[in-house]
């Protein structure tokens, strides 16, 4: 048996009101101007191996259509970020809104043919949509991660029917900031309605499934309208059945969003439950699966519920300057330099999973790695301890108006983490009214800076969300 045996997600704090955007009620979800798909797919990652043991995962697979790079992969980036061993296979799954039910099948393939223990799939998009436009309505930032493997199931993995579709309903070439569509009656009608209801119902088909054996259906879709036309053409019953789509809440995140709504149903979901997930991009991809006892047993993950219940509202002119779709003041922008490809190369261990060292001797922690203990200078008597998932208080902190950074002030704090160690880190996602000496800290994954096509990630410090 084979399927999913651990889940975490990821959807930022903030906030924008749909009626700043146009006439519609509701919110979505945007992510900090420090933010990424990988950041936010690191985030996922870490909600997902709370508790795990990560030498068990043999291969990791990224899904987005959002990647930083347009040559270089970004799987490697979430694999250092989130502390898994170097000996894994990595993977972009990209180009395609269902790349995240893609790497499911990929995942569920590699480990059926034994080739990883465990394998990793995290979804995760920022798309940049065009200002007051349906998209921007309807699109929203987050991440989801699922594990997949044979053995602690939570869900296993019955079985999967997919379809092609070619078909340019949605597409980007080089050089495009926003997605170009063909007219909507087309582009939805005859690309996501029938190539997802023909996913659904040969899936169906094969496995001599009823719309009554499901408990909750998750599936993709661009926006609520079309959710609704096609759950009530497929049959299944909206209130009893069908998962909420997060629309008016968060919004659609693309390859994130059909993980992101079978993991919202598998925090509610009860022993032998079936559930129904089905993606869509240039084709569909559906999924059976059935719960099993010990989903019970998942327990310390924020997934979609904790994450929703976690919020602060933006404006919309500082959600578009986020977004650079608002020009800068030029006066409070300073020149970055580029950041240096052979340091960030061998200091990683450090920079991207935060590592930091243990002496041997006094048993004192520090960051970065010393050599020579600055306590008991023992030299070369150390080992690495890893710092990311460690709580943290601010031991002080300082505010800087003039940085050029576009969250003034920036905050720079120098914490204390639990168990031993001290270190000095920007902080993110704040309110500065509520920043005092001794305020609960986590650290989250962000990017510092992307200067001469190199984007430069660290840890940033953020207040505990609840």
């Amino acid at each position: 048996m084979i399927g999913i045996t651990s889940y975490g997600a990821y959807i930022p704090l903030w906030r924008v009101n749909l009626s700043e955007i146009g006439r519609a009620r509701g919110e979505k979800a945007v992510s900090n101007f420090d933010e990424d798909s990988v950041t936010m797919a690191v985030a996922a990652a870490m909600d997902c191996l709370k508790d795990r043991d990560r030498s068990k995962v043999g291969s990791l697979y990224f899904a987005t259509t959002t990647s930083p790079y347009v040559e270089k992969q970004a799987a490697t980036i979430v694999a250092v970020a989130a502390d898994l061993p170097r000996e894994i296979f990595t993977a972009d799954v990209t180009d395609s809104t269902k790349a995240g039910t893609t790497a499911i099948r990929m995942a569920y393939d590699a480990v059926k043919a034994g080739s990883a223990k465990e394998a990793l799939v995290v979804a995760s998009d920022k798309r940049l949509t065009s200002p007051r436009s349906d998209f921007e309505m309807n699109s929203g930032d987050g991440a989801a991660a699922l594990l997949i493997g044979d053995t602690d199931i939570i869900a296993s993995i019955e079985g999967s029917f997919s379809v092609t579709a070619e078909i340019n309903d949605f597409w980007r070439v080089p050089g495009d900031s926003f997605l170009r569509a063909g007219e909507d009656r087309f582009a939805l009608g005859e690309g996501y309605i029938k190539a997802t209801r023909d996913a659904v119902s040969g899936l169906m088909k094969n496995h001599n499934l009823s719309l009554q054996d499901f408990s909750r259906v998750a599936i993709y879709a661009p926006d609520s309208r079309r959710h609704a036309e096609l759950v009530r053409g497929l049959g299944f019953d909206e209130k009893k059945q069908v998962q909420d789509p997060l629309f008016g809440k968060v919004g659609c995140t693309w390859t994130a969003h059909s993980l992101m709504l079978l993991i919202a149903a598998l925090e509610e979901a009860k022993p032998g439950d079936k559930i129904l997930l089905a993606g869509y991009g240039n084709g569909g991809d559906a999924f059976y699966l059935q719960v099993t006892e010990r989903i019970k047993d998942v327990k310390n993950r924020r997934g979609v519920k904790k994450h929703l219940e976690s919020k602060r509202m933006v404006d919309y002119a500082t959600y578009l300057r986020w977004r650079d779709l608002l020009p800068e003041v030029p006066s409070a922008v300073r020149p970055v330099k580029i950041p240096s490809t052979t340091a960030l190369w061998r200091e990683q261990r450090e920079v991207l999973s935060f590592h930091g060292c243990r002496c041997m001797n006094c048993k004192n922690i520090q960051y970065p790695i010393q050599r020579v203990c600055t306590f008991c200078h023992a030299k070369d008597k150390y080992e690495e301890v890893q710092l990311s998932e460690k709580m943290a208080t601010i031991f002080t902190y300082s505010m800087d108006y003039i940085a050029g950074t576009k969250d003034v002030p920036m905050v720079v704090t120098i914490v204390d983490f639990e168990g031993g160690g001290r270190t000095m880190l920007q902080m993110t996602d704040r309110i500065i009214e509520e920043i005092k000496v001794g305020m609960p800290l986590e650290l989250s994954f962000r990017e510092l800076s992307s200067v001469g096509g190199i984007h430069n990630y660290f840890w940033k410090t953020i207040p505990v969300r609840v």
